[in-house]
């Protein structure tokens, strides 16, 4: 590294804000500061803005109906459909040669659909389901891997105005059935398989078995034939071949079904979900027009764009920012089937480089990844194309900020890290990027016109610098309307802690602890239940996470709580070093030092454990509970679940020999 270079490294290293580049700014859809104070004096009106987005069948009456708080109403009176918004109006625009899905496979298969063929692809679907016996609010459930048969029934399903419910590819039968049961859904959609690493995954034996445990008639399932002779299987009499009804419905036209903006568009369970799941309820009106507006505002993106959100369309950011908030601004939005590292640690960036993408949307956990792997694979490619990115799923330290900022965007590209739910339907705490000054490791303001705060246990607004719980005191169009057939559940989960309902005053609490500096920027610091009780003293894991990651050498780090005679709970840290760096009484030594300088003396950990992997589930979640069992000597029960099971008794030999 010449001095110049370490010259650069130094000063990004010791930099706490970064502003957009006026190019960025000069192209921008959003630009001027004052809409915040817009969305605040025109509130709820200001959400028309969102509505405008889309095209509506019939206008709605009233932006808000708040009459029976908190089953809140958004754009009352207004009829429209999902799928004629991604799909219908784009086509009749004049974009029907546009590409609306390019899809990579992960053995390097290409497809790429038009807005024209998609269309086409939707409505043959769309009459296929029509004529299996699906009708208006029928809940269809999908279960699929990343392939572009997956959005194309979502947008069928809406087409024909039957809410659907995705189980990501990876859970098990069992979650398969459990949801099932809990929708009554009596339609599957699902394939024979996928390619994972360059295996071939056998799917459909892992959906027959979850049919097994439904306890209702299905009547249908259609099977995609992902594998071909990768794969031998069987259909049964109920089981149908999806590119033959297809084939039999090709030019098939289906008119989409005018929906009430407050008829349900699709149900999404909660992932890790205990006894009986939540089914988040998310409506047509509300949630079409939110994802759309955030993904204008927040995503800055473009009809003319090559956007590519990484994440799996089995979990909400994927129906969010892959498939709805995309195809109705009428972009063309990328999927990709694989895994980041095969067959080469820079697919991504080949991807990126291949396809041209503009705006790159993806987690912080693949990005400490794409640290550990090293900087020369994003160097070996052409990443010019890029101009913005964002993160999503967790908060992100500065240390991995910086490395995005500077690896990936070239120091030109605004970073958005972005913090939302399952039950808020799209982004709620961000920057806007043309307008905000970014500061690594804080997710940023509220949006306009989200009323997001930070309180104590007793609901009032916490000092800047202090810890506290978010909370949300207005309600907002992406919202979850409630929990599916059970609206007392819904009640009791997400607003009642702060909330005085004698007053009609109902505050949505989403669980998640954070700090409010003295420009109103939120940092998240994780869940609520993620908190350590050491000698009396709460503290956050997230805290001493960031603390951890900081260091130079670490890559990873996941903060648990074990059992301990004195303190009641002590603090463990398991680290992977990066590349180049091992695990040993030095960096141990900086860990300490670290969380010492961040938090204080409280927060010593009882011991750092250094791994070259954390156990993690399909989706890339960190299993904290098995470190949790690690820690405190406890039988770790069944691993199955994990992509990684091996790593767990590696790791509890390792705290067992120490």
């Amino acid at each position: 590294m010449t001095q110049e270079e370490v010259s650069l490294e130094a000063r990004l290293e010791e930099q706490e804000s970064f502003d957009p580049p006026e190019s960025f700014v000069e192209q921008a859809n959003v630009s001027d500061p004052e809409i915040y104070a817009e969305f605040e004096d025109e509130w709820p009106e200001c959400w028309e803005r969102a509505a405008d987005l889309l095209s509506w069948d019939s206008e709605y009456d009233t932006v808000l109906d708040d009459d029976d708080e908190p089953f809140y109403e958004w754009f009352t009176g207004g009829e429209l459909n999902a799928s004629a918004n991604c799909l219908d109006r784009h086509v009749e625009e004049g974009a029907k040669n546009r590409a609306a899905i390019k899809w990579e496979g992960e053995l390097g298969e290409t497809r790429t659909y038009t807005y024209g063929e998609l269309l086409n692809e939707v409505e043959a679907f769309a009459a296929t389901l029509r004529d299996r016996g699906v009708e208006e609010d029928d809940v269809v459930t999908l279960y699929m891997p990343m392939i572009p048969e997956l959005p194309i029934a979502m947008l069928a399903c809406a087409r024909l105005g039957a809410p659907h419910s995705v189980v990501f590819a990876g859970f098990s039968a069992d979650a398969l059935a459990t949801r099932m049961n809990a929708a009554e859904s009596e339609y599957l959609v699902t394939c024979d398989g996928y390619y994972r690493r360059g295996d071939a995954l056998d799917h459909i034996s892992k959906a027959n078995e979850g049919l097994e445990g439904v306890e209702h008639e299905v009547s249908d399932v259609v099977v995609v034939d992902r594998l071909g002779d990768a794969l031998t299987h069987s259909l049964a009499d109920n089981q149908h071949d999806y590119d033959e009804l297809v084939a039999e419905h090709a030019g098939a036209s289906v008119e989409p079904v005018s929906r009430d903006a407050e008829d349900m568009l699709f149900l999404m369970y909660t992932s890790g979900t205990t006894g009986e799941p939540k089914g988040v309820k998310h409506t047509t009106g509300g949630y079409l027009s939110y994802a759309a507006w955030t993904s204008h505002s927040v995503l800055d993106i473009k009809p003319e764009d090559t956007y590519w959100c990484s994440a799996d369309i089995g979990w909400i950011t994927g129906h969010s920012y892959i498939v709805y908030g995309p195809l109705a601004l009428g972009t063309t939005t990328m999927m990709y089937e694989g895994t980041p590292d095969y067959p080469t640690k820079d697919r991504l960036w080949e991807i990126i480089e291949k396809n041209r993408v503009d705006v790159f949307y993806t987690a912080p956990t693949a990005i400490r990844a794409f640290m550990k792997w090293g900087k020369q694979y994003p160097a070996e490619h052409d990443l010019s194309s890029l101009r913005l990115l964002g993160t999503v799923g967790e908060p992100i330290n500065p240390r991995a900020w910086k490395w995005y900022y500077k690896h990936i965007g070239n120091e030109e590209c605004p970073i958005v890290d972005t913090w939302w739910q399952t039950e808020t339907g799209g982004m709620m705490i961000t920057t806007l990027p043309a307008i905000n000054t970014m500061k690594p490791g804080s997710a940023g303001p509220p949006l306009p016109g989200i009323d997001a705060q930070v309180v104590d246990a007793a609901g009032e607004e916490v000092e800047a610098g202090k810890a506290g719980y978010v909370t949300v005191d207005k309600p907002w169009p992406g919202m979850l309307r409630t929990l599916y057939n059970n609206d007392d559940r819904f009640l009791e989960e997400y607003w009642q802690e702060y909330s005085d309902p004698d007053a009609d005053e109902w505050v949505y609490f989403p669980e998640d602890g954070a700090k409010i500096d003295d420009d109103g920027y939120i940092t998240i610091l994780g869940r609520v239940d993620d908190v350590l009780n050491v000698s009396g003293h709460r503290l956050g894991t997230m805290e001493i996470e960031s603390a951890v990651v900081g260091v130079e050498g670490i890559a990873e780090a996941a903060v648990v709580g074990g059992d301990h005679e004195v303190k009641g709970e002590a603090v463990y840290v398991y680290a992977i070093p990066e590349d180049g760096y091992e695990g040993g009484d030095d960096l141990e030594a900086k860990a300490e030092d670290a969380i010492n300088d961040s938090i204080g003396p409280i927060a010593r950990p009882e011991s750092v454990i250094f791994t070259p992997e954390l156990p993690k589930t399909r989706s890339g979640k960190i299993m904290r509970r098995l470190l949790e069992d690690i820690a405190s000597g406890n039988d770790l029960g069944s691993t199955s679940t994990l992509r990684n099971p091996e790593i767990v008794e590696e790791i509890a030999g390792q705290v067992e020999a120490d």
